[in-house]
């Protein structure tokens, strides 16, 4: 199988702890920007659940007014396994990316 890069989750986040991803294949998560257009600070929460249990990348994160966070790692993430996550505000938005095949 090929390895690809992948676009995993691009959108909003939930105010309560919701599913941006399921790994259809293994895959390794690369990079994570959180960004907040709104005037005031908010707080994000992003997870890695593998095998029924949620390991967190960011708890609480606090993402000032106005502002973004990047977190570059490398993850390695099971087929079938899940990235979850919210915020304190569904102005929040996410961008998880990747790469598939591995």
């Amino acid at each position: 199988m090929a390895i690809t890069s992948s676009l995993f989750y691009r959108g909003p986040a939930a105010a309560s702890n919701a599913t941006l991803y399921t790994a259809t294949s293994n895959a390794v998560v690369t990079n994570i920007v959180a960004t907040n257009p709104t005037s005031s600070s908010q707080y994000f929460t992003v997870n890695l659940a593998v095998s029924g249990n949620n390991y967190a990348v960011v708890s609480s994160g606090l993402l000032l007014a106005n502002n973004s966070t990047f977190i570059d790692f490398k993850q390695y993430l099971p087929s079938g396994q899940l990235i979850t996550g919210n915020a304190s505000s569904t102005s929040i938005n996410f961008h998880i990316s990747g790469v598939t095949g591995v």
